[in-house]
Formats: structure tokens, C-alpha cells, sequence
């Protein structure tokens, strides 16, 4: 018989593997959402995502693990969403750093509404212990990504920056509100480093 009759079944287990990973983290989102990181628990997502205990701990450490597990993919997509967008400015001829940052900010802050019930899930203070240092090193590796837009001597800019949009972040995924969004950018995109021309950017 021809060692080639049967196809390998690792492709086949691997995509089975995937697709319950897949089922488990959409079923913890829903969960953690509706209910809350403290009050979710295994069984919830377990049934929600109509797979088992075992499953669930073959692919992740626990429920922590879920929570950080979302957290970090949906921060993927962030980082995704603005280095497009950075990206899309400066090929559209765009060199004015601030001008840069403020598109990268819209596409951040259109993840976060596009993703409202997700972005507040990480919001509300209702993470696994320990997550509050996560959000720190969250946002200094953010302030140091929006500094590689801006000369050395601007770092207090920087500061500014990150420290007004993580503010608006809040707001804006509370609210819903897209024109607030705007809002806040039409202003951050006004600011500049101390004795430098005032007013907004010139286009």
C-alpha cells in the first residue's frame, strides 16, 4: 500500500487546534464583557464556546491568560492600525511630524471605537491582578513609539501627547461619541514644542 494513500492529519488537527482557540477567545469576550473579568469564570466560557474544560487549559494558562490574551491581540491590531496610517501620510507626501501622529492617533482611536466593547473591557479596572503594570508598559512603549516621530528635544511633547490621547481614550470609548474623537485631535494637532511657531499646522 503507498505510504502516500493517507494525507498527514497534523494539518487537519492543527486547524481543529486553531479554530477552538479561535472559539475560546471570542466566547471570553463576550463572557468578560457581559459579566466582567471578576465574575466570568472557566465554565462560563467554556459553554459559551461549546468546548471543554481540558480544551481550555490545553491552549491557555486560565482565565488571566484569556484576558491578557485579548488584550494583547487587540493591541496588535492597534499598533496595525496606526503604523498604516503613519505610514499612508508620509507616502502621501505628509512631513510635518505632528501631522503624522495626529493620523496615526485618528486610525487608534477608530480601533477603539470600531472595538468599543473590547477597548472599555480593558477600561474598567476589572482586569486580572497584576494588569495595571501591563497598562503602564503598555503606555510607555506608546510614548516611546510616538517619540520616533519627534526630534530629541521634544520629549516633553511627547509626554503631552500620550498623555492627553490615553485621557481622551477613556472618554471617547465611554461615549461613543466619533465627534469628540475629532475634536480631540483638532486640538492636540495645534500643540507644538515650546518656542516654536504657534498655532495649527499649515497644510
Amino acid at each position: 500500500m503507498s505510504s502516500e494513500a493517507q494525507p498527514p492529519v497534523t494539518g487537519r488537527t492543527s486547524e481543529r487546534g486553531a479554530a477552538t482557540r479561535s472559539a475560546l477567545l471570542r466566547a471570553a469576550r463576550d463572557v468578560f464583557v457581559s459579566k466582567g473579568f471578576a465574575e466570568a469564570g472557566v465554565t462560563d466560557v467554556v459553554a459559551k464556546a461549546e468546548a471543554s474544560v481540558g480544551s481550555l487549559y490545553h491552549h491557555f494558562a486560565g482565565k488571566a491568560d484569556l484576558y491578557l490574551t485579548l488584550f494583547e491581540e487587540f493591541q496588535t491590531r492597534q499598533a496595525q492600525r496606526t503604523k498604516q496610517a503613519a505610514r499612508a501620510a508620509r507616502e502621501a507626501g505628509e512631513t510635518d511630524p505632528m501631522r503624522v501622529f495626529v493620523s496615526a492617533a485618528r486610525a487608534y482611536l477608530d480601533g477603539c471605537l470600531a472595538e468599543r466593547e473590547l477597548a472599555a473591557l480593558f477600561l474598567r479596572g476589572d482586569g486580572p491582578p497584576g494588569f495595571e503594570v501591563v497598562m503602564r508598559d503598555r503606555l510607555r512603549t506608546w510614548a516611546r513609539r510616538n517619540a520616533a516621530l519627534f526630534d530629541d528635544d521634544e520629549n516633553a511633547l511627547v509626554v503631552v501627547l500620550t498623555g492627553a490621547l490615553a485621557g481622551a481614550v477613556s472618554e471617547i470609548v465611554q461615549s461613543g461619541d466619533r465627534k469628540l474623537a475629532e475634536n480631540v485631535l483638532e486640538i492636540i494637532g495645534r500643540l507644538r514644542p515650546a518656542g516654536s511657531a504657534t498655532g495649527p499646522a499649515r497644510g
